[in-house]
């Protein structure tokens, strides 16, 4: 799992009167955490969020791949339970579990495109997009999902979106009620959102349920 001490800033704006958050403020390294999340292997999730209260029973089928003989097994256990790290997940903060880091790293190419954004593993000569050279390797500083030029804005519900005024005047209704808090997000709060995530709509809300007050 990732550093204990791994803490993000993140800015809250709150609708005092509503009680709830409206959007968080994050640089890139908050929405490369979230987007992670999605490759986070099923058993995993349950086996995170098991201490945490969560129902169901997936995190038994985890559990019978580390328990099962490894005489009954055709290939490694490893490969579910232990995944190699997608070079593009290997600079994502609060990963919230370890990854196995392959002993001998593949090269990542990108478009040579300007307009063309895909990048992936291995040698692949033509864009499956638009059909130009994959030419360019990206190098380890390129990491995470999205681009750091700008900054972003999450909802309640967790939806990202660019950080713009149009976008912000789309979810504000009464600017008077508004007030911010900087809050920092760290592996135990990463851990509740994951949970969360599956179970409300009103994730930031609950997460920061106490910062959700009227402001004195």
């Amino acid at each position: 799992m990732a550093a204990t001490t791994t803490k993000l800033s993140i800015k809250l704006l709150i609708d005092s009167n509503a009680k709830k958050v409206v959007f968080a403020e994050v640089e890139k390294n908050f929405v490369d955490f979230l987007f992670h999340i999605l490759s986070l292997p099923l058993g995993r999730v349950s086996k995170l969020l098991k201490e945490k209260g969560m129902n169901g029973c997936l995190h038994n089928i985890y559990e019978s791949v580390e328990n099962l003989n490894s005489s009954y097994m055709k290939r490694s256990k490893d490969m579910i339970i232990k995944p190699e790290c997608p070079v593009v997940i290997s600079s994502v903060p609060l990963q919230l579990f370890n990854y196995n880091v392959p002993q001998k790293k593949k090269n990542v190419y990108k478009c040579s495109s300007a307009k063309c954004s895909y990048v992936m593993e291995g040698v692949y000569k033509i864009c499956p997009l638009c059909k130009n050279s994959m030419s360019m390797v990206v190098s380890a500083t390129d990491g995470g999902f999205v681009k750091e030029t700008v900054k972003y804005m999450v909802m309640d519900d967790l939806v990202v979106k660019p950080l713009s005024v149009s976008n912000i005047m789309g979810h504000v209704k009464d600017v008077v009620a508004l007030h911010e808090e900087v809050v920092q997000f760290g592996i135990e709060e990463a851990l509740k959102l994951l949970k969360l995530s599956l179970e409300s709509n009103t994730v930031l809300t609950t997460l920061f349920t106490s910062r959700v007050k009227v402001e004195n």
